[in-house]
């Protein structure tokens, strides 16, 4: 296929206009090949487009793309030894950042709601439309909760309790730990986001909420995971997700 026909399909899969984000969604950087083999990852870093590179990859897709709203305009120093190896190599990155955190078939936020077991999962109000995180019912008290994260994100979270009480669990993963209010507000007994602030723990005790720093890469690779799947299943062609370690 080539990269129109990928981007297309993509762009509407996640209705990307609906979305007020800090980057560029969808096609980031051209390249000049054919799509027949996609990589997927958390973030466009060095050794993810090494990994590619080495394994003849077409296109790259990623969470954590390129030209964020703040950063420094120029090409120079680490960002022009990634784009140029992009475009030496020919090789299309795509970019996909709110609206992959909030689609509800294969979102970051359901995907790990539903991989943490809660239930009657749906999008809760957070200041800003179209809502992406999700809140749904547990069954477990809040230390084997907190063993159930560890356990299925091979990661030990960082955990501010308030209370063993978890009945209600919220989630917006990466860096959302200052939506802890807006969780609150919608009768969580524990928010889970990727990082934790010095305020967050502050806010947390103060209301009476739990709050779960879980790992931001952590809680952000199911749905590029995903896409990988969805793209083979849709096309046929040959897709690999890849984690590219990261402790944060």
């Amino acid at each position: 296929m080539n990269f129109k026909e990928l981007e297309n399909y993509l762009n509407n899969y996640f209705d990307i206009a609906q979305f007020k984000d800090y980057c560029p969604n969808g096609l980031q950087i051209q390249g000049d090949r054919n799509i027949k083999k996609v990589i997927t990852g958390v973030t466009a870093c060095q050794a993810l487009i090494n990994q590619a590179v080495k394994e003849n990859a077409d296109a790259i897709i990623v969470h954590h793309g390129y030209f964020w709203k703040g950063e420094s305009y120029p090409i120079i120093g680490m960002k022009y030894e990634r784009i140029s190896k992009l475009i030496k190599n020919g090789i299309h990155l795509f970019g996909y950042h709110l609206p992959l955190d909030g689609h509800s078939k294969i979102g970051n936020n359901i995907l790990l709601a539903k991989k943490l077991n809660l239930t009657n999962l749906e999008f809760f109000e957070t200041g800003s439309k179209p809502d992406i995180s999700v809140i749904g019912n547990c069954d477990l008290d809040l230390d084997s909760f907190s063993n159930l994260i560890e356990n299925k994100l091979d990661k030990k979270p960082i955990v501010i309790a308030t209370k063993q009480q978890n009945k209600k669990v919220a989630i917006c993963t990466g860096g959302a730990q200052d939506y802890i209010e807006y969780a609150y507000q919608a009768g969580a007994d524990t928010f889970i986001s990727g990082e934790i602030s010095e305020r967050t723990t502050h806010t947390a005790r103060e209301l009476g909420i739990n709050y779960i720093a879980a790992g931001h890469h952590a809680t952000e690779k199911e749905g590029v995971r995903a896409i990988a799947e969805l793209l083979k299943q849709e096309f046929a062609i040959d897709t690999k997700f890849i984690d590219i370690d990261n402790p944060a």
